[in-house]
């Protein structure tokens, strides 16, 4: 088992510093990734995420680009934003930075990319992303989410679930299950956005200014907003 967990962590000290390379101009890009992501997401009516389902989120978090590598023993590494909609009722709050790391075992083999999309649905799993960091299937329960119109019929099943999670690969959505995965805050991302020392808690739940830098996936939020309903 140690062994196991060296591997991992290992991989996942290859694939981690591509993030962390940039400083503020990656972040902004980053910002501007989980836009499209959620701009697409909720675009595919046929094959996307419910509609109903968006409505009901207390809060989302996007990871664009999420990293897959591994020799028999697999490894995962994104980095992204949660937000919440603001206690007024009225729109979402300013993006707080978080990264994921998890890792899986079996026969696999190369490498992949894909982005992924939790909806936060009561809150118990917002309570969770408050905290400094949460491990999905442990300390939040998460289901792979229910996608396109038909999915009417799994949506109360579902609904149980503190988390439902989505992934994107090849144009594709997709319910996927991260249990396993480690979501913490990312520090340095969110220095780079308001410029000192602040915290996802002070983020996601107090009245911080959107910074400019997400002004593109203020405005998707704010459509998904204006349909809730």
């Amino acid at each position: 088992m140690r062994t196991t967990l060296v591997a991992i962590f290992s991989i996942a000290a290859v694939i981690a510093p591509a993030y962390a390379a940039g400083g503020d101009a990656k972040t902004a890009d980053r910002l501007d990734e989980s836009a499209d992501v959620l701009r697409d997401m909720t675009h595919m009516q046929d094959k996307g995420v419910p509609q109903d389902l968006l409505n009901k989120a207390e809060c989302i978090v996007i990871i664009p680009g999420m990293k897959k590598a591994g020799f028999i023993v697999g490894a995962q590494y994104g980095a992204g934003f949660a937000v919440c909609r603001r206690k007024s009722g009225h729109g979402w709050t300013a993006p707080a930075a978080i990264k994921s790391i998890g890792g899986s075992v079996g026969f696999q083999i190369g490498g992949s990319e894909q982005d992924v999309v939790l909806l936060v649905m009561n809150d118990g799993g917002m309570k969770h992303l408050l905290e400094d960091k949460f491990t999905i299937g442990g300390d939040a329960t998460a289901s792979a989410g229910p996608v396109g119109r038909s999915a009417t019929a799994q949506t109360d099943a579902a609904m149980h679930a503190q988390m439902l999670s989505y992934s994107r690969s090849r144009g594709l959505f997709a319910g996927i299950s991260l249990n396993g995965a480690t979501i913490q805050p990312d520090n340095d991302s969110n220095h780079d956005l308001y410029g000192r020392d602040i915290t996802n808690r002070e983020v996601l739940t107090g009245s911080v200014a959107v910074p400019a830098a997400a002004k593109k996936l203020e405005a998707e939020l704010n459509r998904i907003s204006s349909r809730r309903g």
